[in-house]
C-alpha cells in the first residue's frame, strides 16, 4: 500500500517515499508512525519474481469480474481488448534486462493488453527494449481474452499493425472480432488500386467534445503563421478516402 500511495500522491519513482516519509501530514492520514525507506521498498519489490507478479496480476483480475458483475446490461455488451506496446526509457547503469530500443533509448519494451472500456490494464508484460510489441503478444492476449470471455457479449481486439499476427487470426475468428492495423503489402496495394471510384468514400471523423455553450473564435495559429512567413513547406491534410474490401 505504502507504493500505491505514493504513485497516488505524485511519485513516479521509489526514492520519492523519502520525501513522503519526512512529512507529518502524510504518516498523520496514513496512521503510521513511519513507514518504509526507499532501500526497503526496493528490497521489498526485488523479493517478487515473473510467477509471483503473474498471480499479482491474476488476484487484481479476480477481483475486477466480481467488479463487472455488479455493471449494467449495456456494460456487458461489447469489451474493447486493446494491445499495444510501448517504450520504457531508463536512465539507470545496471537495470537488469534492458537493452536499446529502436529509437536508440535504453530500457523497456513493456506490452500492455487493456479493457479500454475502463483503461484497466489486464496485463502488464516486461521485455527489453530491443524486442518488437509483438513478441510474446499472442500468449497475452489470449490471457485477455480468457478474463473477457462469458462477462461480455462481444468482444473486440484493437491493435496496431504490429499485432496482425496472421497464423493467430483464424483461430481468434469467431471467439472475437479484431480491428488490426495492416502494413500496405503489394498484393494489397494493388487489390485497393484495382476498386472503382465509386467504392471510396471521404471518412467521417466524429468531433472531438460538444460545445455546450457558445463556439469561440479559434486563436491565430502562430505555428502556421511562421512557417507561412519563413515559406516552409507545409503539407496539409485535406481528406482522407476510404474503401472496404475482402
Amino acid at each position: 500500500m505504502n507504493l500505491t500511495y505514493n504513485i497516488l500522491c505524485g511519485g513516479t519513482c521509489i526514492e520519492d517515499l523519502e520525501r513522503l516519509r519526512q512529512d507529518d501530514g502524510y504518516t498523520r492520514a496514513l496512521g503510521a508512525e513511519r513507514i518504509p525507506d526507499p532501500t526497503t521498498a526496493g528490497d521489498f519489490l526485488r523479493r517478487f519474481d515473473e510467477p509471483a507478479i503473474l498471480e499479482l496480476q491474476e488476484a487484481i483480475n479476480r477481483t475486477r469480474q466480481k467488479i463487472w458483475a455488479l455493471q449494467d446490461k449495456k456494460f456487458h455488451q461489447e469489451a474493447l481488448l486493446e494491445v499495444e506496446g510501448t517504450i520504457a526509457a531508463t536512465e539507470g547503469e545496471c537495470k537488469e534486462g534492458m537493452d536499446i530500443a529502436y529509437q536508440g533509448e535504453w530500457g523497456y519494451a513493456p506490452l500492455v493488453v487493456s479493457l479500454a472500456n475502463t483503461k484497466e490494464v489486464l496485463y502488464w508484460v516486461n521485455r527489453p527494449g530491443s524486442r518488437p510489441s509483438s513478441d510474446g503478444a499472442a500468449e497475452w492476449i489470449e490471457r485477455g481474452m480468457g478474463q473477457l470471455e462469458g462477462k461480455f457479449e462481444k468482444i473486440c481486439l484493437r491493435g496496431d499493425t504490429d499485432f496482425s499476427m496472421t497464423r493467430y487470426l483464424d483461430g481468434w475468428d469467431g471467439r472475437i472480432r479484431f480491428v488490426l492495423g495492416y502494413d500496405a503489402c503489394s498484393n494489397l496495394q494493388c487489390q485497393a488500386a484495382e476498386l472503382p471510384e465509386s467504392a471510396w468514400s471521404v471518412l467521417q471523423r466524429p468531433a472531438g467534445y460538444a460545445v455546450k455553450t457558445e463556439t469561440r473564435q479559434r486563436p491565430e495559429r502562430v505555428k502556421a503563421r511562421i512557417v507561412k512567413e519563413r515559406e516552409y513547406e507545409n503539407i496539409c491534410l485535406e481528406s482522407e478516402p476510404v474503401a472496404e474490401f475482402a
